[in-house]
């Protein structure tokens, strides 16, 4: 007699099976949603948004695993040049047009805080009012013409002095601040200009007056020089010497074996006169 078997389904272990498979389903939906990976780029933090809770360790470039649900802000670490254009005023009251850059770079240790406190536009809020500040500060403490000088890199210290000082604590380093070009109206320019070159052909004549005043000098060392020597010999020369040397010269002149015709008797110095002959001397 053949046997029947029917296979009966275990009716407990099938929706067990079907709810695991949809919890798996939704965390990975969920997974996927939250986005545990996220990736830094170079030259850039991350900084960790857990709805509004701030971490205030930022994240390194490169790849990290994170809190599902937890946003990442990239923020840039990077030198960045601020261009600004402004009218300040000089010590005289003067407006001028200037054109400056400011180099500056968000500090990576205080990436979170400046996110916290001022968000992702920062150069906004803490760089420019800052800069505009400043530049008009210093510039109103100089002449126009400092700026046309070599004081103008002194005004671009000053200024960048200034803005670190202003900056100092909120989160972004100033690397420099540079003066590219100082606008003033034409005839302004023009008598600046003409001011400046006076000034340098004072200083240029000036050089050329202490230049004449030492070679005059010089010259008065070396006639003074000249004029002691002539003293010194002069005084050491007497008539009584001159007839010394006038007898010794006179007899190696006799002793020499050229023909000579000797004159005794010469009423001035008493010295024979010697005049010379024919022949060589060999």
């Amino acid at each position: 007699m053949a046997k029947t078997f029917e296979i009966v389904p275990n009716a407990g272990s099938n929706p067990r099976v079907a709810r695991n498979a949809i919890i798996l389903l939704i965390v990975i939906v969920l997974v996927a949603i939250g986005g545990p990976i996220t990736v830094v780029p170079a030259g850039h933090v991350g900084v960790k948004d857990f709805f509004g809770s701030v971490s205030p360790n930022s994240l390194p470039p490169g790849v990290h695993l994170i809190v599902p649900f937890t946003r990442v802000h990239k923020m840039s670490i990077r030198t960045e040049e601020l261009k600004e254009t402004a009218e300040v005023p000089s010590k005289e009251g003067l407006m001028m047009d200037l054109e400056g850059s400011v180099l500056y770079r968000l500090d990576p240790a205080k990436a979170a805080d400046v996110y916290k406190t001022v968000g992702a536009n920062f150069a906004e809020v803490i760089v420019i009012p800052q800069v505009r500040s400043a530049i008009r500060e210093i510039t109103a403490s100089y002449d126009a013409k400092a700026l046309y000088s070599s004081e103008r890199e002194k005004v671009a210290r000053e200024t960048q002095d200034l803005v670190k000082k202003m900056t100092d604590g909120r989160g972004v380093i100033i690397d420099s601040v540079l003066l590219r070009k100082i606008g003033l109206p034409a005839i302004v320019a023009n008598a600046i200009q003409e001011k400046l070159k006076r000034e340098q052909e004072s200083e240029q004549m000036k050089f050329v007056l202490a230049k004449e005043q030492q070679e005059a000098e010089r010259k008065r060392i070396e006639a003074q020089g000249i004029a002691d020597f002539q003293k010194i010999v002069a005084q050491g020369i007497s008539p009584q010497l001159l007839e010394w040397k006038g007898i010794e010269a006179t007899e190696k002149l006799a002793m020499s074996p050229n023909a000579k015709v000797v004159v005794v008797g010469n009423p001035k110095s008493g010295l024979p006169i010697i005049l010379g002959g024919g022949g060589s001397e060999k």
